[in-house]
């Protein structure tokens, strides 16, 4: 055997593999040979041609597969699953119960807050109009004390006004009688040349005056 600098620089395994005649996968298993895998002989599951899952001879294991893994999904469903899920909907069923119930308690709190500001409202209105009408009467009361008041004091302002205008009457009536009296004097002195007598003339201006 000749050495090329090709095969100089291989390794000493590929110079085995190399000298070593190919051998077939056919021709190494002998002819019969049954698979493990498959529970067929050699060779025949390329002579079919059917899809595995497909294949009548693997149905019982199939079918033995399947009601295994159903029962463990069936019992992880019903043991882990469902019961976690159920955990989770009984929480939240009592929380939103809760919820609810908080909030039903709220709402009563603050209607019972409504209805206690709407009576005092009232009560406030009340007592308002109360106070109002108090100070109306009052005011009313003391307009009319006042008025009594004012009335009184003019009537006596009147009465004093009258008194002294009867007294200025008087005294201007007691002037004027005087006055006439003198002016008659002096009138009848003229006339006649002599004089009268107060008597005579008093008389004369009475009876005038009471004419």
């Amino acid at each position: 055997m000749s050495v090329t600098p090709a095969s100089a620089e291989s390794t000493p395994f590929e110079i085995a593999q190399a000298e070593t005649p190919a051998v077939t996968t056919h021709e190494a298993q002998p002819a019969g040979e049954v698979h493990t895998e498959t529970g067929v002989a050699h060779g025949e599951e390329h002579a079919t041609g059917v899809f595995p899952p497909f294949d009548q001879t693997t149905f019982a294991s199939q079918l033995l597969w399947l009601a295994i893994t159903f029962g463990l999904f069936y019992l992880l469903m019903s043991k882990v699953v469902i019961p976690r899920i159920g955990g989770i909907l009984e929480t939240r069923h009592d929380r939103i119960a809760q919820d609810l119930d908080e909030a039903a308690r709220l709402k009563a709190e603050a209607d019972a807050a409504i209805a206690s500001y709407e009576q005092d409202l009232a009560s406030a209105r009340a007592k308002g109009s109360a106070i109002a009408s108090t100070a109306r009467d009052e005011a009313k009361a003391k307009a009319d004390a006042e008025r009594a008041k004012i009335e009184a004091s003019l009537q006596d302002k009147i009465a004093g006004a009258e008194n002294r205008i009867a007294e200025i009457k008087a005294k201007a009536l007691a002037d004027v009688g005087s006055i006439a009296e003198e002016t008659t004097a002096a009138v009848v002195e003229q006339l006649i040349g002599a004089k009268a007598t107060k008597a005579e003339i008093a008389s004369a201006v009475k009876t005038v005056a009471g004419e």
